[in-house]
């Protein structure tokens, strides 16, 4: 096993099941040929970002495989581009569920009820957050694969509290008491 392999978290979850392994398609390629051409040679590092984020929202999460594919089609070590999917707790290293689920725990949100949302969305969902954390392991999967969950930093809305998205969808005002119906906008 190498290196990298050892250190990154892409654990299967019950979710994997929603998205497609990581294969380098056509479209990622031209993806690739298209961001790269955006920087100078001696900056073409600078393309990690984008291409990450094309591959999570495609594929869910960053595996390894998708780790060395980019470090290899920007002529970097793999290591490095590991340090840039760690350290922003936007990118994803295992599946999450279906319906991802992200709920706002800021100052606003948390003293509007955003941790209580989050254990009635975990017993509704039957997900086990005991072994998340906040950073390295955030995301936690229902065991049917459909749903996932994590705390997210502020999502600008701190008027109308707590705050959730769900997948891309953004509400607003989602008490513990709302949960349900909130899930049931995103059947299984």
């Amino acid at each position: 096993m190498s290196s990298l392999d050892q250190n990154i978290a892409s654990a299967e979850t019950p979710g994997t099941k929603y998205f497609a392994p990581f294969t380098v398609t056509a479209e990622l390629e031209a993806e690739a040929v298209k961001r790269l051409a955006q920087f100078p040679d001696n900056q073409k590092r600078s393309a990690v970002l984008p291409l990450l984020h094309y591959i999570q929202h495609h594929h869910g999460f960053i595996s390894a495989a998708a780790i060395d594919w980019v470090a290899g089609a920007i002529g970097i070590e793999p290591i490095k581009v590991l340090e840039v999917v760690s350290f922003y707790p936007g990118f994803r290293q295992s599946s999450p569920g279906k319906h991802h689920i992200r709920v706002c725990r800021t100052l606003s949100c948390a003293m509007g009820g955003s941790y209580e949302l989050m254990d009635k969305l975990c017993e509704l969902t039957g997900i086990d957050r005991s072994h998340s954390d906040s950073h390295h392991h955030p995301v936690s999967v229902s065991p049917c694969g459909s749903y996932s969950v994590e705390f997210a930093e502020c999502l600008a809305c701190c008027g109308t509290t707590p705050v959730c998205l769900v997948n891309d969808d953004f509400h607003e005002g989602i008490t513990p008491e709302k949960a349900q119906a909130l899930l049931e906008k995103y059947p299984t």
